[in-house]
């Protein structure tokens, strides 16, 4: 094998990560995100590798290698929990929606090990570009994004002081705006911040409900395949007769080109993240 085409070792890697650092900040985005592919795929590599006994003697990472590229990757997940912090303002409770921030929050283990984002990001998922819901000061993204589209949960509503509803606190969180008014004192359709999911606020003295509403807008994600290459691309219809747009997705698989497309509705987006429906459309 040429020298040119030999895989790159850790140390090679985290100088790369160094590199990208030093790009402009529109530059080092997409090209962190694309080392980050990369890494991932170094990670499973590695993993396919040491469940097959390590391989041939040529195998890109084995032993200490595979432990080198744990470690990197622990590195870029700790990096992007970081940027997150600090751009996002990703704190729970504790944050300050305004920017710009003027200095970094402090960082002790226990935020390290008790961190939902962190955890999120230690997983493979994006973080979101916006702090999530909070349940007593800590990120709720399940209530968001998880399976259970039903929650049981604390809540009262705020007023103006001549019986006119303004608001909402649940578990604590007071950011929640009304949507609707579906029946006065008792059902309500409200809104994280107005970004993503609508759900529908049963409130009753004893115990409130919470149902995240399905999804009302449709967009179509195109499969296509092209020399044995398979790719996803979003199409981005925008209303008032303006052409569609074709967004492509990095992904592999229907399920990251799924998440991939969330993730682009999220920054580009955010008062319709979690209210859209994927429909997959064949090439023709």
């Amino acid at each position: 094998m040429d020298q040119e085409l030999q895989p790159l070792d850790a140390d090679e890697l985290m100088g790369f990560f160094e590199r990208i650092g030093r790009l402009p900040a529109g530059d080092a985005e997409w090209v962190g995100q694309l080392f980050q592919e990369c890494m991932r795929a170094r990670m499973r590599e590695a993993e396919l590798l040491e469940s097959q006994g390590g391989g041939s003697e040529n195998a890109p990472m084995t032993g200490n290698s595979a432990f080198d590229a744990q470690l990197a990757q622990v590195a870029l997940d700790a990096a992007e929990w970081l940027k997150t912090l600090w751009n996002v303002g990703y704190m729970g409770a504790g944050s300050f929606p305004s920017q710009p921030r003027t200095a970094f929050p402090v960082i002790g283990l226990e935020d390290v090990l008790k961190s939902s984002l962190f955890a999120r990001i230690r997983e493979g998922k994006r973080p979101l570009p916006f702090p999530p819901p909070t349940r007593n000061g800590l990120p709720w993204h399940d209530l968001v994004e998880g399976p259970s589209e039903s929650h049981v949960v604390h809540a009262e509503m705020v007023d103006d002081g001549n019986g006119e509803t303004i608001g909402a606190i649940v578990e604590g969180c007071v950011d929640w705006h009304i949507i609707e008014e579906v029946s006065k004192g008792g059902e309500y359709v409200i809104q994280y911040r107005g970004k993503g999911p609508l759900f529908r606020l049963n409130v009753n003295p004893f115990f409130s409900t919470m149902q995240r509403q399905p999804p009302q807008w449709e967009r179509q994600i195109r499969v296509q395949e092209r020399a044995g290459v398979r790719s996803f691309i979003l199409i981005w219809l925008s209303g008032n007769n303006a052409p569609a747009r074709e967004i492509p997705l990095p992904a592999a698989t229907w399920e990251r080109a799924e998440s991939e497309a969330a993730y682009w509705v999220a920054i580009n987006h955010p008062e319709m993240y979690g209210q859209i429906r994927f429909e997959q459309l064949a090439s023709g």
